[in-house]
């Protein structure tokens, strides 16, 4: 079997809804699971459970998969972290969907609708700015809409967790723009450039390098992959080393110092999400709209 072979027995195609005896049934939907007797063992005993809808995907042949997480699993919260082994796939069949008023406590969970994405090389000296601005947000009380992740260089976890359908994504990450260290800026891509062809003798099919992560390409790969990519922005501050080609661990002083104002500028960003879902204002000062 070749490559191409491989990638279309792998190739999944996202639905947006699935009418199971009647019912739509989306992602975010409450459904109980009812696996085929004489199936696969773990899904057996999966049975009788309480899950949420993630996705529903159509495979090459045209046959279409339920993922669900478990309602009391305790690692349900962990994004993209859950795969594998919180992350399972039904047929349409074997799930019966829930209503409210089967189910009560449904209506009061909430799905994370903002995606806080930290990105960066603890090898690289200042770019390890996403990373570290993340993992003081780890410890903050934030809304159940949101998620904070540490991505590192996973690009292709980053482009996939983009799947979940967020309605804001804020990248968190080491940006050169010209300005003195420390600079802090906001920036949102332009996403319609995104479908334009590569020029400067880019390659034309996106591509993410696998010790590496550029918030272009995985854009670009979650636009190729049919993605919907809503509201994107990227808070990025002004590096003074990354490290040389010898590396370095560490921070500049400059990009240490400003790591606290960077948390209050993300929590900024989440709470006029969280007042304006879709506004496109951002906050007046350290703004850049540079692509």
């Amino acid at each position: 079997m070749n490559e191409w072979e491989w990638q279309l027995l792998e190739e999944k195609t996202p639905l947006d809804h699935l009418d199971i005896s009647g019912v739509e049934v989306r992602p975010g939907s409450r459904v109980r699971l009812r696996p085929r007797k004489g199936g696969d063992v773990m899904d057996i005993a999966l049975a009788g459970q309480i899950a949420t809808v993630e996705c529903i995907e159509q495979d090459y042949e045209g046959k279409q998969h339920v993922c669900v997480v478990l309602d009391n699993d305790p690692g349900k919260d962990m994004g993209l972290l859950r795969q594998p082994g919180h992350r399972f796939f039904f047929d349409a069949e074997e799930v019966e969907p829930l209503s409210p008023e089967d189910y009560p406590q449904a209506s009061a969970v909430q799905k994370p609708t903002i995606l806080v994405a930290g990105i960066g090389n603890i090898f690289l000296g200042d770019d390890a700015f996403g990373v570290e601005v993340v993992r003081r947000m780890a410890g903050l009380q934030l809304p159940q809409s949101v998620r904070v992740v540490d991505f590192g260089i996973r690009g292709f976890d980053l482009a996939y967790a983009l799947q979940d359908g967020y309605e804001t994504t804020i990248l968190v990450d080491a940006c050169p723009h010209g300005q003195a260290p420390g600079t802090l800026y906001v920036i949102e891509p332009d996403l319609k450039a995104l479908d334009e062809p590569a020029t400067d003798g880019q390659a034309s099919q996106p591509t993410i390098e696998a010790h590496a992560m550029n918030p272009v390409s995985v854009l670009r790969t979650a636009r190729a992959m049919n993605i919907e990519l809503k509201n994107i922005l990227l808070v990025g501050c002004e590096p003074e080393t990354l490290g040389g080609e010898e590396g370095k661990m560490g921070l500049s002083a400059p990009v240490e110092a400003a790591l606290d104002d960077a948390v209050k500028l993300v929590q900024s960003l989440i709470d006029r999400n969280d007042r304006q879902k879709h506004s496109t204002d951002l906050p007046e000062s350290n703004i850049d709209s540079t692509q």
